[in-house]
């Protein structure tokens, strides 16, 4: 029978040697996955509540939902809404974004900008300019951003939900004016040049909530034209409703074609009664309060473990980005993996059992008379322990390596 997780896992074949070199014969060997290569990722916006701020009650409950983020988690999105990145020209949260970004990667947790150019949360001081000054301006942004978080933020979503970009009409603002001038094409060719060649390492990213052809045409035509996509990303804010496997399947059909990694950038599941049908922009779904219910929370627990299956399964698939860590985020929908009052919901366990049990690899293994034991686990970070002695390696792919054991834990393979 195939594995259908073949393809997250990797085979090691180590040789284990003694501090002082010689063979570990016959030792009892403790593996212990420490990390993921999957990025596993949620909405990281609590660190910079818990970082900066002037009230302590809430900067401490922001702390304890951070510590809860930590269990899960080991991907992080932080906010680059120019709007309120930068709400006056030249006073930018520089700043709290930094310190953020940078609690995060000392906890190995790899961080990701959004996003960098959008036509909603624009800011509003750039209407005072030309289209062709709007452009400059754009394009300056996204290096003075690049440039500033290089080796600390190293992925960014470039551009954000083009496909209604330039036809985009609730309000006027800058950036829907310079994409009708120049077209989709023209303006996402533009932005992404500009944060290619900040950094030429980074993991440049197109994202969509339109999941229609339209979003296909546009990246065929992208891919034609030569701009240098890293990978796709998808919404899935789920409001009215989960898609189900039907929905999911064809999504990953049409866009894996495109042979690029998939991200699923933005996912909601609702944990209360579900947003009307009718309603064509979620965002017109405004509701004083919208609350969790128990019913809900199972429902939530049994649709968010089966998509993260089905995602996590599928070849393409390199990221899953919960968006609300907390209910009553974004539209005050009970989105989150916690409730209001920081208390963890099923679907909080329900992920923690797939990502750091089903999914994550701890075993015990014994060396034969020369030193050698092997072992196939999910790709990430591991730690080896026999007796007073310790190692880590990367399992990136299979491994045939020589590898030491330290008292300070460290591998000299």
């Amino acid at each position: 029978m195939t594995d259908s997780l073949n393809h997250r896992k990797a085979g090691a074949r180590l040789r284990v040697l003694l501090p002082d070199g010689t063979p570990a014969k016959h030792q009892e060997v403790r593996i212990d996955q420490v990390s993921h290569q999957f990025l596993f990722g949620c909405g990281a916006f609590d660190t910079m509540a818990m970082l900066n701020g002037p009230d302590a009650e809430k900067k401490a409950a922001a702390a304890r939902r951070v510590e809860k983020w930590l269990g899960l988690f080991n991907y992080g999105t932080l906010p680059f809404y120019w709007g309120r990145y930068e709400p006056e020209e030249g006073h930018t949260a520089f700043e709290p974004t930094m310190a953020a970004a940078r609690w995060l990667t000392e906890r190995g947790v790899r961080v990701k900008g959004h996003p960098l150019c959008w036509h909603t949360v624009c800011a509003p001081w750039l209407m005072q300019f030309s289209n062709e000054e709007i452009l400059r301006r754009q394009l300056k942004r996204i290096r003075r951003e690049v440039s500033a978080f290089r080796g600390v933020v190293d992925m960014w979503d470039v551009i954000n939900e083009v496909v209604i970009m330039p036809v985009f009409d609730k309000y006027d603002n800058a950036v829907t004016r310079i994409c009708r001038e120049l077209g989709r094409i023209r303006l996402v060719k533009e932005v992404f040049a500009a944060a290619r060649e900040t950094n030429p390492d980074a993991v440049l990213l197109i994202n969509d909530f339109n999941t229609s052809v339209s979003y296909e045409i546009l990246l065929e035509g992208l891919l034609e034209a030569g701009v240098p996509i890293s990978a796709i990303g998808i919404q899935s804010h789920q409001h009215q409703g989960y898609w189900g496997l039907e929905k999911l399947n064809d999504v990953l059909a049409r866009f894996s074609r495109f042979g690029l990694p998939i991200h699923f950038t933005e996912n909601t599941l609702i944990s209360g009664d579900l947003m009307p049908a009718h309603i064509v922009d979620l965002n017109d779904w405004q509701v004083d309060a919208w609350p969790s219910t128990l019913e809900g929370e199972e429902r939530q627990a049994r649709e968010a473990s089966e998509m993260y299956s089905v995602l996590f399964t599928h070849p393409s698939v390199e990221a899953i980005t919960t968006w609300d860590f907390t209910d009553g985020g974004w539209l005050k929908a009970p989105a989150g993996l916690v409730r209001a009052d920081g208390s963890v919901k099923p679907v909080y366990e329900a992920l923690r059992g797939l990502i750091h049990g089903a999914w994550e690899t701890h075993e015990t293994a014994v060396t034969d008379g020369e030193g050698n034991l092997s072992f196939t686990g999910f790709k990430g970070g591991y730690a080896l322990k026999a007796g007073p002695c310790a190692a880590s390696l990367d399992l990136a792919g299979d491994l045939n390596a020589e590898i030491r054991l330290t008292d300070e834990g460290k591998a000299q393979a």
